[in-house]
């Protein structure tokens, strides 16, 4: 049996000093106030279950190129997360057909340093009980639809009325659909002769693509029942529609990102395309206005849409945002890169645990993995709140060094990940083989 004690554990009933018995991969008990004497002592560390990421796009298999599920997942494990999920897209095939999610979680397997579910698509093609039921009782967590061109072909975009087809089904078996919400409308082209202005991307896709979009999906959960989830919202405008749709007591989730949180638009340089993502980072003001969402419980959690792609799809050479894929990669430093900014603005470790852990844990139908609790999964991270390092690829682990954060100093350093008690990372180094799980199926 191992034995970890410090002084700063988060608990369901708050923070506070505690020795945390593990053993065949569980918590076997927790001893509050206490300090064994066989326990390794981590003084004021803060020791909270593991991050759970239920937005990454891993892109395996067919774009393994862009990243895979070895790559991505010692990324995961180094910024302390021990549960993702991952995105139906950008992997050929897409994950919008049992054949495809079975082919996915074969090449999955054995290569995992955390554990890894899976969301499928809805496209227009599949929106019947024919194809989405096999793919649940297969073990498909939720599905993913786009309101806008997804980037990829083979994953069209659903209009509403496929989505009236496809939200009873999903609301009969309580799996969520998760929505990128952007509805194209009026908006001035990014000119051919300016490719590296971030102002004109930016003009280019407006906060009302997202706001109308949100409108939208609020009327069909009203109208089918079947829990919708907006993934990454950057348009803080849109923040009144959903404080009424909860209000309402629709089942109706929002998700924001790091990016958008940490980054704004008056720092962004031109020519400079790894800033590239959509919907795009907005000004200084809208980011104030999402930090002020989180505290209020307007936007139920964070998560880092970690999308990656090869170096020359960035057109960093050229500096070229207006044809670079939009995609931001960040899967390492969600946490980190969080508190960095979350620490100014009174939220605390046990915030954090709230809004990277426990609530996406329990979106995503894992609730167990979320919270600190004896017979539950010992899955955590150790951090030290107090700790800043600076991001350089010599300390990536994702599969390409291109991100934003590169250079940044952020706070909130990962000293260890445990998953289902087994040390997978540790100062700067992977321990153990790949033994991460695949979760096929809600526990909830």
């Amino acid at each position: 049996m191992q034995h970890i004690y410090s002084t700063r554990v988060i608990l369901p009933t708050g923070e506070q000093a505690a020795t945390i018995s593990i053993e065949d991969g569980k918590i076997h008990r927790i001893h509050s106030d206490q300090r064994l004497p066989e326990a390794e002592d981590f003084g004021d560390l803060v020791i909270m279950p593991g991050v759970v990421d239920p937005h990454v796009h891993v892109n395996e298999p067919g774009r393994t190129e862009w990243e895979g599920f070895r790559s991505a997942t010692r990324a995961a494990a180094a910024g302390g997360v021990t549960t993702l999920v991952d995105m139906p897209l950008n992997s050929s095939p897409v994950t919008t057909t049992l054949e495809a999610f079975k082919k996915k979680a074969l090449v999955a397997q054995h290569k995992c340093w955390v554990d890894v579910g899976f969301w499928g698509g809805v496209i227009p093609e599949n929106c019947n009980e024919e194809t989405l039921e096999p793919m649940i009782e297969g073990g498909i967590l939720g599905f993913k639809a786009f309101l806008i061109h997804s980037g990829i072909d083979e994953f069209p975009h659903s209009t509403a009325e496929d989505l009236r087809k496809a939200m009873p089904i999903l609301a009969k078996h309580n799996i969520p659909l998760l929505v990128h919400a952007e509805l194209e409308g009026e908006a001035p082209e990014h000119p051919e002769s300016a490719p590296q202005s971030y102002a004109a991307f930016l003009a280019s896709r407006p906060k009302a693509w997202e706001d109308r979009a949100i409108d939208m999906m609020i009327e069909l959960c009203r109208e089918t029942g079947c829990a919708t989830h907006i993934v990454h919202l950057s348009s803080a405008s849109a923040l009144p529609a959903i404080a009424k749709a909860k209000a309402e007591g629709l089942p109706f989730t929002v998700e924001t990102c790091p990016h958008y949180l940490y980054f704004h638009a008056e720092g962004i340089p031109d020519g400079h395309p790894e800033y590239k993502c959509m919907p795009p980072i907005r000004e200084r003001e809208n980011a104030e206005q999402l930090w002020q969402g989180l505290k209020d419980g307007l936007i139920d959690f964070v998560v880092t849409d970690h999308s990656p792609c090869t170096p020359g799809l960035k057109h960093l050479e050229h500096g070229d945002v207006l044809h670079a894929w939009g995609g931001i990669a960040s899967l390492q430093f969600g946490l980190s890169s969080v508190w960095t900014r979350a620490r100014k603005r009174g939220f605390t470790p046990t915030d954090m645990w709230r809004l990277m852990s426990q609530a996406p844990a329990h979106f995503a139908g894992r609730p167990q993995k979320g919270i600190l609790q004896e017979g539950g999964p010992a899955d955590l991270v150790i951090w030290d709140p107090n700790a800043q390092f600076v991001v350089s690829a010599e300390n990536i682990f994702f599969k390409h060094a291109v991100t934003p954060y590169q250079n940044q100093a952020l706070w909130g350093k990962v000293h260890k990940t445990f998953v289902a008690g087994r040390c997978v990372y540790q100062y700067g180094e992977h321990l153990q083989k790949p033994t991460g799980q695949l979760l096929l199926g809600r526990a909830i």
